[in-house]
């Protein structure tokens, strides 16, 4: 379903053209997250064609609000998509709500159900989703009062008891952080091995340890209490952090063939532009790291970069069919002369 039909690019000189296949693109968006959104805003504004896809999944929808974005502190993240839907629709970008199964090359996006878009170019912001660690409760209160990013929640638990959870090798550096916010931290080495290093660290932050497997995250009116041992010990907590494991939205990058690192993220420019040629893609599909206002960022770039693609082609074009009708119309001047 097209959410937001109105086009006021049909009479720019850049609007897609028609071939044998039917409408194409200026750019198909995959993802309508911040980072897809502030793309598809720009690229709008610069009058291109642009249609955006989204499955209506977004990796903060557990979060209540957000935070850290400039002009937009303590919104709820819904609320900023729904901002965004309502800008783009003024720009006669086309909204689908959709899952794309496949882009192949020649940028045919191909969505589940049988719909296939031509575009001439290609923006994916898919993002990624957080694999959480096992233990009894953490599913549960992902989101409320088990917190991942400090510079996104910890001011909401400052000076409260806090935990943190030894699951991921980046929960040590995760603890020292958090000491800026709480004087009362205790780490919970659980399963993951900590260095001599590490304890020393810990130790000079003031961040005591709790040592032992967890057996689950004790909750009592849909809040959290504390964190239970496996030798039935209760350490009393408010809220507790975890590094979660970011796995990328990637499959059509991967299926499009583009380079990854090795550690297994696909590569781009400081542009957003992969090893693909047509191919752009932003956000936390390519840098885990990327917050909200950050994403939005990166979209921006790619708009920029993705426009001036778009003219060098149209250009090109244009210098040839002038061309071609210069050399028709010195041809009939010659063919005169000669008569």
């Amino acid at each position: 379903m097209i959410n937001a039909t109105s086009d006021q690019n049909s009479d720019s000189s850049s609007a897609a053209q028609r071939d044998d296949f039917g409408e194409v693109f200026d750019v198909v968006v995959v993802g309508a997250g911040a980072a897809g959104l502030s793309a598809a805003l720009l690229l709008g504004r610069a009058r291109r064609k642009v249609a955006m896809i989204d499955a209506g999944e977004p990796r903060n929808a557990p979060a209540a609000h957000m935070h850290g974005f400039l002009s937009r502190e303590g919104l709820p993240p819904a609320a900023l998509l729904d901002l965004g839907r309502a800008e783009i629709a003024r720009y006669g970008v086309q909204f689908i709500e959709g899952r794309v199964d496949q882009i192949d090359h020649g940028y045919y996006v191909r969505m589940a159900g049988g719909v296939v878009l031509k575009a001439r170019r290609v923006l994916v912001a898919t993002g990624l989703r957080d694999t959480l660690p096992g233990i009894p409760g953490v599913r549960e209160r992902w989101g409320k009062d088990l917190l991942h990013c400090p510079y996104c929640h910890a001011y909401e638990v400052r000076d409260q008891p806090l935990a943190v959870l030894g699951t991921h090798p980046g929960a040590v550096h995760q603890a020292l952080l958090l000491r800026q916010w709480s004087e009362d931290i205790v780490f919970f080495p659980h399963t993951l091995g900590l260095t001599e290093q590490d304890r020393e660290k810990l130790e000079a932050r003031g961040v005591r340890l709790a040592e032992g497997e967890i057996r689950q995250l004790v909750v009592d009116g849909d809040q959290l209490r504390g964190i239970e041992l496996c030798d039935g010990r209760v350490v009393p907590r408010a809220a507790a952090f975890v590094f979660p494991t970011p796995v990328p939205h990637d499959d059509l990058l991967t299926h499009l063939g583009c380079d990854k690192d090795d550690s297994g993220w696909v590569t781009t420019d400081r542009t957003g532009r992969t090893s693909v040629s047509g191919v752009w893609a932003v956000g936390n599909v390519v840098d885990p790291r990327a917050q909200v206002i950050t994403a939005a960022g990166t979209g921006s770039s790619a708009a920029f970069a993705l426009n001036a693609d778009l003219l060098d082609e149209d250009t090109d074009r244009a210098v040839e069919q002038h061309r071609a009708v210069v050399g028709e119309l010195g041809a009939e001047r010659a063919g005169s002369g000669k008569r």
